[in-house]
């Protein structure tokens, strides 16, 4: 695929790509059946829903998009996300309901499509890898807690993801023996088959197998909870029972969902572009996934996303091209109409197999690797977790954005002033902790700072730079500022270098600057500082600026 060209992969089809879009169109299949079942139950869809989000999202991305391996249909991420926040205007199940989430995958597509037309994707990337590892994990909490009591085969509850796990541990002494063994049979079966091989069609084996069971031995008399009828045909178009207010209330909600949606389908598409070697364009790959929203919201379905499980499957089933998604969404429509055989389908096939899913969400493994390189930004990650899974999604989203803003505020606003040393008998200078051999000249006390100075840490770095002179093994009689990396002076930086150089210029010391560039430059001369220091203590490179001054 290394001479993949950016845009539609279905353009200059080759004969020899059909044999294996073929077989990573069943594999694709074979995977969606159970899995699209299951978020649409999620969702609090009717269950038919779920095929059609996979029909509209793989068809349209396969027009539009770039990336000829990315899957694109419901997924269990986002559908906790709309799902909690279309419950406040309506309930579950309810006609209402069904038409708010339309008018939300609607929104949620334009909102995403924009972002690709206007090449905003790096307002995804405002969210720190440990706030996002944070954000999913407590995605997967949510589900899990919600398929609890389908687990047990006992009633379930609304209400907070607390409130749900308590009722449901209330209930353990209820538990149906029969549902619970279902649920630890399909977990077992989707769990082997993924360590055997992920091209092995586990969950679809599981979810067959449970409904024979169901069947054969009349598990539904005998307690067994079962989707029982499952409505087919053709989905219906446009939407219903909207209207501009009810737009306003669902717009932050779709807002967010957007946000993961654009986040998912960035890493997602840029990854296995990577492993497969082959050019995508991010911002084709959004306007695909945000059309595919559109249409989904339009055919009475819910919003979609790229999903990592399943481009995974497609490309190490060797999938070439989006005709793959296009195999499994023409097998998928042929199928629609025998949904009604679905009826005998146990809830705890599907719960098993979206706690299975959330297991993959969950970022376990990552957060050990967060833990081992940062405490703090391990409790960044923990406290996401905790805000999405126990106080809300919406909540946690707003939570993980202030957090991600106010750490990097907080490194920002305390960077490290470095002293510099010479390297004995060369004109480079080294913070003196990174070379064994950087010597400080006696007198001399270089220092970099390696960072805007801006108002955040103005004060910071006017204390650092007196404690560095304090601290200074012999009188400092010059101080050359290496501002290499300031990019940056504002008015409140620039006061707080006026206040230090009067410090040093009570003490008689003299003050030089080094590789100053042409905005720091710019900003010295409307403050006034450079008439202070002089125009010639400005040298390119701090070895020349202690060489002319120590003469």
């Amino acid at each position: 695929m290394r001479g993949a060209a950016v845009g539609s992969s279905l353009r200059g089809y080759r004969r020899a790509w059909l044999a294996p879009d073929l077989l990573a169109g069943m594999a694709l299949l074979a995977v969606a059946v159970p899995e699209q079942l299951a978020t649409a139950r999620l969702a609090g869809m009717p269950l038919i829903t779920g095929y059609y989000a996979f029909v509209a999202g793989s068809v349209v991305f396969a027009l539009l998009g770039s990336s000829p391996q990315l899957s694109v249909g419901a997924d269990s991420t986002i559908a906790p996300l709309f799902a909690a926040g279309v419950a406040h205007v309506a309930s579950s199940g309810s006609a209402r309901y069904a038409d708010t989430v339309g008018l939300v995958a609607v929104t949620v597509g334009v909102i995403v499509a924009l972002v690709g037309l206007l090449r905003l994707g790096w307002i995804a990337e405002l969210l720190s890898a440990p706030i996002i590892a944070g954000f999913m994990s407590g995605i997967a909490v949510i589900i899990v807690v919600h398929q609890v009591p389908d687990l047990l085969g006992v009633p379930g509850s609304s209400g907070s993801t607390v409130h749900r796990l308590v009722h449901a541990l209330e209930q353990l002494g209820r538990a149906h023996p029969g549902s619970v063994a279902l649920a630890g049979s399909v977990l077992v079966v989707v769990v082997v088959a993924e360590h055997v091989d992920r091209r092995l069609p586990g969950a679809l084996v599981a979810l067959v197998a449970s409904a024979l069971a169901v069947y054969a031995l009349g598990l539904h008399a005998h307690g067994v909870a079962v989707l029982g009828h499952v409505a087919g045909g053709l989905p219906r178009w446009g939407l219903r029972d909207v209207s501009w207010h009810l737009l306003r209330v669902e717009l932050p909600t779709a807002g967010i969902v957007a946000l993961v949606v654009v986040s998912q389908t960035a890493a997602t598409t840029r990854a296995f572009a990577d492993l497969g070697r082959y050019e995508v364009d991010v911002g084709r790959d959004f306007v695909g996934v945000g059309a595919g929203n559109v249409l989904a919201g339009l055919v009475g379905s819910f919003p979609v996303d790229a999903s990592p499980p399943r481009t995974a499957l497609v490309a190490s089933a060797s999938g070439r091209t989006q005709a793959s998604g296009l195999v499994a969404c023409a097998v998928l429509v042929a199928l629609v109409p025998a949904a009604r055989l679905l009826s005998d389908v146990p809830l705890a096939t599907l719960a098993a197999v979206l706690v299975f899913v959330a297991s993959r969400i969950f970022r376990a493994r990552e957060l050990v690797q967060i833990a081992r390189f940062d405490r703090v930004e391990l409790g960044l990650a923990l406290v996401t977790l905790v805000a999405v899974a126990v106080v809300g999604v919406e909540q946690g989203i707003a939570v993980a954005v202030a957090l991600a803003i106010l750490d990097r505020t907080r490194l920002s606003a305390r960077p490290q002033l470095h002293v510099l040393g010479r390297i004995p008998g060369t004109t480079s200078w080294v913070p003196t902790g990174s070379e064994r051999d950087a010597e400080q000249v006696p007198g001399v006390l270089a220092v970099l700072f390696a960072t805007p100075l801006w108002y955040a840490n103005a004060v910071h770095f006017r204390s650092q730079l007196a404690r560095a002179v304090t601290r200074a093994p012999d009188r400092t009689r010059l101080v050359v500022l290496d501002t290499i990396g300031m990019s940056d002076l504002d008015f409140t930086g620039a006061r707080a270098l006026g206040d230090a150089l009067a410090d040093l210029e009570r003490d008689h010391v003299v003050f030089a600057i080094a590789r100053a560039g042409e905005h720091v430059e710019t900003a010295l001369r409307r403050s006034g500082l450079l008439a202070r220091i002089g125009a010639e203590h400005l040298y390119p490179s701090v070895d020349e600026a202690v060489t002319a001054l120590t003469r």
